[in-house]
């Protein structure tokens, strides 16, 4: 299906490429669907619901038909548009979407049951039996969920992600792209040009036109080599800006290697966050189908697709052409074909006014009423002309054209709606859609190259003089200005199915079904037809489906609105977005210096936070983690333990202001803390709700250092950040996040100042050393920190050593400590202690309770204000009708109780109504020798003695306890504080 003589690839070399195992044959610069229509491959894809047979139906990043899986393995891409796949030597590509194969699909037995498949059936049909739907329905509408499929295997491409900022973006390098781009240029504004296509050009590449006196082509690429040569210009090509947000920024997403065979080191993918002072919006036109009977069978093509085609890659989709429109566009498509030597059996033109100039059969005022054929393609379509008489017509194929619709996607992504323009038949953006944004050419409702490039040179204008820059003289090049005349044609009335949504099989009738039975709303029709909800996202049919949708409840189409157009405009892989984060970068693995120490003592490391922490120090003759963590818990009660503690977040805070940002920060107050003493602190949000609870130390007059949570550490250090910026910038005040710099081991149990005099250069006295002192010490000749604070209940310090020292130390506390009988503890244990003595982690502080649900609302000072003290105080978040913290212990100690479990009032059934709080952290303590926990309740703090329900749905798990104070152990703190 080679044209000769037409196309302007590179045909003296050929590429070997395979499509569903058979062996083909293209030429650089061809894309996958170009190649496969030249070896006259017809039948590319099966549509969604149906499995009808489907080939291609445009040229571009639109097309709904002939998506197909990409690579092979792990390096598999499915649902890849074969238009925009660009050819390469060894290409491996797969239909997707049938089984056993393309050509002989069992599932297209769902043709023939399409009666029963209408618009809505899924509604109607999988609400019956009710127990059918987790056994049937659901596991079945699962499987057949989706088109291609991924390998399931971690994907080994590389994608990157980047960040751009100029003065002018200019989205799509077509006409008026290109003139906008180098008036903005020659101004001296810094210019981003973005075009998805693997060049630039736009419509000029697919068409016979003449611009400055040049061939279309030959024009864009001078102009394309003059902004390359240009200092402020940067052109991204493959690159298709996928969406407008907010302040100027744009994602936009770059196929970087999948037209090589050899990436050669390459990402796959960019993800690009472009952030821009002005944008022009010049991304060109979606040609329409017109929707008639079977007008979905392989070998019909929207016109303009026909042209591109035969002027780009030399190839046409038949020999044979129908050609069939409601605008001019019909005799360009068949002037062009004929040409190129194609015989076009008739040109059908729906209007009845039209003169098309063509020397071939010209039936006007006619439409295709029908497209007869099989899943090889088309091969005859029957006319209807205006006095309702029939004629058929044999041909392999039919180029159609409905009408061309402004790109508006981008300009809609704000949740502005773009207006109807009636002349055109088509929606157009109305200014300022998105602030800074301004649309030119084809994308604006002008389909003129001549108005197109003025258009485009008036919108750099006003985008550079808004920046303060005088744009040069232009001179417009002279190019074709033929008016664009358009009859309204959106389906040609009669029996049988004519196809609106080719890909989500959405016909007229499903969507007069859905006006039928009141699904009016443009919202509504869209999701009970699935209408516009392929991966096309209506590109194709959304304007059409509108129009038909109008016409069945009585309305206009302006009157009838347009869908919610959202970004992405196509699809882009969460790979790209997510560039950096996949396999191990998904989630870090961040390892304490005393990791290694820690696996070699034979400790499962478990995940906290961003970090890997040891659960428990298995001894021989323990067969279970209790046995590991009982006896940890009693070594620190009773002797020493070691733990180490570096994963807290360590938050270095200094500057004149540093004690006033402090107490601005914090709920109580840290200005009047004496150098050399630590205190506990409660940060809450804005919302008044408890952030992060944790010491800071003050180690001068304008030096301290905050510890936060491990779960919280990044989310603390940005608080901090914007509280200075947007709430107290006149503070001279200064932070830095060094948890990393520090690592921090807590001795902890009666033996621990015992055991840090053995190391310390200067032995340590409870004189020098008060509970929560703080201060510098030195070991073995090292400078390091000494806190006197406690997460145990017991005696404890932390100490502090610069990171590289920490693996050496770990291991020696961790000695010492054994030949005193203690030795390293982990999470388990550590866990058991802070429940033991009621102290909080993030599994309380969860988000959703205030400083007064935790009982420290005296915390919150009266004499200053804070972030969050206003809102803390609303009414809604104070009162005994709150759930506030209290400790849980059951009636029978060896009950086993949960975290997670529902608690209700004893005799209470256990139903969401009577709900009346819920358990978050439990244990088994073996120092008091029973369950215990931590959790919520209603009016709690009142109901101390009170027996209630504890209901774990989940586990099985029902229990009654007795509701207490948080504080268990040691509740004075006389062991703490020594």
């Amino acid at each position: 299906m080679r044209i000769d003589g037409k196309g302007r690839i590179d045909r003296s070399r050929t590429l070997n490429f395979r499509f569903d195992g058979q062996r083909f044959t293209g030429h650089p610069g061809d894309t996958l669907a170009s190649a496969l229509m030249a070896s006259n491959v017809r039948l590319m894809g099966r549509s969604f619901k149906y499995h009808r047979p489907r080939g291609v139906l445009t040229a571009g990043s639109e097309e709904p038909n002939a998506l197909v899986t990409v690579g092979k393995g792990p390096h598999r891409e499915p649902n890849t548009r074969a238009t925009v796949q660009e050819l390469f030597d060894g290409l491996e590509a797969r239909s997707q979407n049938r089984w056993p194969s393309l050509a002989w699909d069992l599932l297209s037995v769902n043709d023939m049951a399409a009666p029963f498949l209408g618009a809505g059936f899924y509604y109607k049909t999988f609400m019956w039996p009710r127990a059918f739907w987790e056994k049937l329905y659901e596991p079945m509408i699962r499987r057949a969920a989706g088109l291609g499929a991924l390998d399931g295997r971690n994907n080994p491409d590389a994608y990157e992600k980047a960040y751009a900022f100029c003065d002018v973006l200019v989205i799509g390098a077509g006409p008026s792209g290109l003139m906008a781009a180098l008036t903005a240029a020659r101004s001296g504004a810094d210019v981003i040009l973005c075009d998805e296509a693997p060049e630039t050009g736009g419509r000029l590449r697919f068409e016979e036109e003449e611009v400055g006196g040049l061939p279309g082509h030959a024009w864009a690429r001078e102009v394309t080599a003059e902004l390359a040569g240009m200092d402020n210009v940067r052109i991204l090509t493959r690159t298709t800006v996928t969406g407008a947000y907010d302040q100027g920024t744009f994602g936009a997403l770059e196929r970087v290697s999948h037209h090589l065979s050899d990436p050669a080191g390459r990402p796959r993918e960019c993800f690009w966050r472009i952030a821009a002072k002005r944008s022009i919006l010049t991304a060109g036109a979606l040609e329409r189908p017109v929707a008639f009977r079977n007008n979905d069978r392989p070998g019909i093509l929207n016109a303009g697709a026909v042209r591109a085609y035969l002027h780009q890659w030399g190839v046409v989709p038949g020999q044979n052409v129908a050609v069939f429109g409601n605008t001019d566009d019909a005799a360009r498509t068949a002037r062009d074909l004929q040409a190129a030597g194609v015989r076009v059996c008739a040109l059908i033109d729906s209007r009845h006014d039209a003169r098309p100039k063509a020397s071939c059969d010209v039936f006007t005022g006619t439409v295709i009423a029908n497209a007869h054929g099989g899943r090889g393609g088309v091969e005859a379509v029957t006319l209807r002309r205006g006095d309702g008489s029939e004629i058929k017509l044999n041909c392999d194929a039919v180029a159609m054209t409905g009408g061309w619709n402004p790109s508006v996607h981008l300009a809609c992504h704000m949740n502005a709606r773009p207006v109807w323009n009636a002349e055109i038949k088509a929606f157009v953006p109305r200014p300022d859609m998105v602030p800074g944004m301004a649309a030119a050419g084809a994308a604006n409702g002008a389909f003129a190259t001549q108005t197109c490039l003025d258009q485009g040179i008036a919108a750099a204008r006003d985008a550079v003089q808004a920046l303060n820059l005088t744009a040069p003289d232009m001179e417009t090049p002279q190019a074709e200005n033929a008016p664009y005349r358009i009859a309204q044609l959106w389906a040609v009335p009669g029996k049988g199915r004519a196809w609106l949504d080719f890909q989500n099989d959405v016909t007229v009738k499903d969507v007069k079904l859905a006006a039928q039975e009141n699904y009016a709303s443009v919202e509504h029709m869209k999701r009970y037809t699935t209408q516009g909800m392929a991966p096309d996202q209506g590109k194709n049919s959304n304007v059409a489906a509108l129009a038909v949708l109008a016409d069945a409840t009585g309305r206009d189409i302006p009157g009838t609105g347009t869908t919610t157009f959202r970004p992405p405009y196509s699809p882009v892989s969460i790979a790209a977005m997510g560039a950096g984060a996949q396999g191990a970068g998904f989630a870090p693995q961040r390892l304490t210096t005393s990791h290694a120490a820690s696996v070699e003592m034979g400790a499962p490391m478990i995940e906290a936070g961003l970090w890997y922490r040891p659960s428990y120090f298995p001894r021989d003759g323990e067969k279970t983690w209790r046995h590991a963590c009982d006896r940890e818990v009693a070594m620190v009660r009773n002797r020493v333990g070691v733990c180490d503690v570096s994963t807290l977040g360590k938050i270095d805070i200094q500057g004149p202001d540093a004690a006033a940002f402090l107490d601005f920060v914090y709920t109580n107050t840290f200005s009047t803390l004496k150098v050399g003493r630590t205190r506990y602190g409660l940060m809450l949000r804005e919302d008044g709700h408890v952030m992060d609870d944790g010491t800071t130390a003050r180690l001068g007059e304008t030096h301290f250092v905050m510890t936060t949570t491990t779960a919280a550490a990044g989310l603390v250090m940005k608080h901090l950040d914007w509280v200075h910026q947007a709430l107290c910038p006149q503070m001279d005040v200064r932070f830095i996040s060094v948890t990393e710099q520090w690592a921090q081991f807590a001795v902890a149990g009666p033996q621990s100042l015992e055991l840090l005099n053995g190391l310390l250069d200067t032995p340590a006295t409870d004189a020098d050393w008060p509970f929560m002192a703080c201060g510098p010490v030195s070991v073995g000749g090292v400078t390091g920190r000494l806190f006197r604070i406690s997460f145990s209940g017991e005696r404890a310090y932390e100490l502090a050593v610069p990171s590289r020292y920490g693996d050496s130390l770990f291991r020696e506390l961790v000695r010492r400590a054994e030949g005193m009988g203690g030795g390293a503890y982990g999470m388990e244990a550590l866990n058991v202690l802070r429940i033991e003595k009621g102290f909080i982690t993030h599994a309380e502080i969860h988000g959703r309770v205030t400083a007064y649900d935790i009982g420290m609302e005296r915390m919150v000072s009266a004499k200053k204000d804070c972030v969050g003290k206003t809102m803390a105080a609303r009414p809604g978040l104070v009162g005994d009708h709150r759930q506030q913290l209290v400790g849980l212990r059951p009636v029978t100690a060896t009950e086993p109780i949960s975290a997670g479990a529902h608690l209700f009032k004893d005799g209470d059934a256990a139903v969401r109504v009577n709900d009346q709080g819920y358990v978050t952290s439990v244990c088994y303590s073996p120092t008091l020798g029973t369950y215990m926990g931590l959790g919520f309740l209603e009016n709690g703090r009142a109901r101390h003695g009170e027996v209630i329900r504890l209901v774990d749905h989940l586990r099985g798990i029902e229990v009654r306890c007795t509701v207490g104070d948080p504080v268990v152990f040691d509740p004075d703190g006389g062991r703490m504080r020594g």
